[in-house]
């Protein structure tokens, strides 16, 4: 008799299911968050010299790149070409002490944990015209501040929890009902991951199970967020591709958030190609004459995939379109983000 085939569990993803995901611009003030947000956006956030100016969250929509939705479209000669979309949220600054309420942090990081997933922005340049909100650039300390007032808030959310549960889960002792050893499970499982954070570890970093997933899941974490880092450089330094703060920055991410993502780009650049809008041919010449190309379309598809999305094809005589879906999800699930209909009836997708 053969040997039972083994099912390999499928692993749950930490974060929200679904399809429209949000990721948030997020740093210290004045390092770049508004100007970047108004370039990639084509918006007009304020981007004032000084800590606070943006307050309220500002959210728009940008169009992921992808050369396969531009093949497809040349093939078919529609006329009608719509691109999948990803929601960038500008989030005002953080400060030291913002888990305490200090800068309005509080609501800045309710902010935080209303997206799905991070563009950690980072200064690394300097000008005496744009002051820092602590007097000097240095990369590595604006990194771990950041990262510090997100774990600290984590971990206020967590001792929330375990405060407001701990007698009662006592008072189970080792027996109890199927839904109080439920209870006692989940219990463990927000402590253990209190203890990983107070340790000085993101969420999004530990080896979790699916139960403990879906336990975290239930949290509105913050270091459960998936983050690219964008350096925000000198057009000078971004042109030439040199800046003194980049070996450093990269540096701290290997050493804290291995396989997180580094993108340097900079937002006088991209006003300045930005501020072309429709004019192809301006902005052709602009970036001929600079020898150096947008960094928007990378970061846009770092997002993009961060988020653990993909995109689902449909071609005909009307348009072209790329549906967005989450990956690994099955062929049948891609379509049902189309229509009920098209997966119920669904025989073949092409993979490119």
């Amino acid at each position: 008799m053969p040997p039972k085939k083994q099912v390999v569990e499928e692993k749950i993803q930490l974060g929200r299911p679904g399809n429209n995901l949000k990721i948030g611009v997020v740093g210290l003030p004045n390092v770049g968050k508004s100007t970047f947000f108004n370039a990639i956006t084509n918006s007009s956030v304020p981007a004032e010299n000084y800590p606070f100016c943006t307050i309220d969250p500002e959210e728009s929509r940008v169009a992921v790149p992808d050369e396969r939705l531009d093949w497809l479209f040349t093939q078919y000669k529609t006329t009608k070409l719509i691109p999948a979309y990803l929601t960038i949220i500008d989030i005002a600054g953080l400060v030291k002490g913002a888990a305490d309420g200090a800068g309005l942090g509080n609501a800045f990081l309710s902010h935080i944990s209303a997206v799905d997933g991070i563009f950690h922005v980072v200064r690394a340049f300097v000008d005496s015209d744009v002051v820092h909100v602590d007097d000097e650039v240095n990369p590595e300390r604006d990194l771990e501040t950041i990262h510090n007032e997100l774990r600290l808030k984590d971990t206020a959310m967590l001792n929330k929890y375990i405060d407001a549960n701990a007698r009662n889960i006592e008072r189970l002792g080792s027996g109890g009902t199927v839904d109080d050893k439920k209870r006692k499970e989940e219990f463990a499982i927000v402590t253990k991951v209190r203890d990983w954070v107070v340790a000085g570890n993101d969420v999004r970093k530990g080896n979790w199970t699916n139960r403990e997933v879906d336990v975290i899941n239930s949290q509105p974490l913050l270091t459960s967020k998936p983050v690219t880092y964008l350096a925000n450089v000198s057009e000078k330094d971004y042109i030439r591709k040199k800046n003194k703060f980049l070996p450093i920055i990269k540096k701290w991410i290997d050493e804290n958030n291995p396989g997180d993502k580094l993108i340097p780009f900079s937002g006088v650049f991209e006003t300045a190609l930005a501020a072309f809008g429709s004019d192809a041919a301006a902005a052709a010449k602009f970036l001929e004459e600079k020898g150096a190309g947008s960094a928007f379309p990378k970061i846009i598809t770092q997002g993009y995939d961060q988020l653990n999305l993909m995109h689902f094809f449909t071609a005909g005589e009307v348009e072209v379109r790329a549906w967005t879906c989450r990956k690994g999800v099955k062929m049948t699930d891609a379509a049902r983000c189309i229509h009920n209909d098209i997966a119920d009836s669904l025989i073949q997708v092409d993979v490119m």
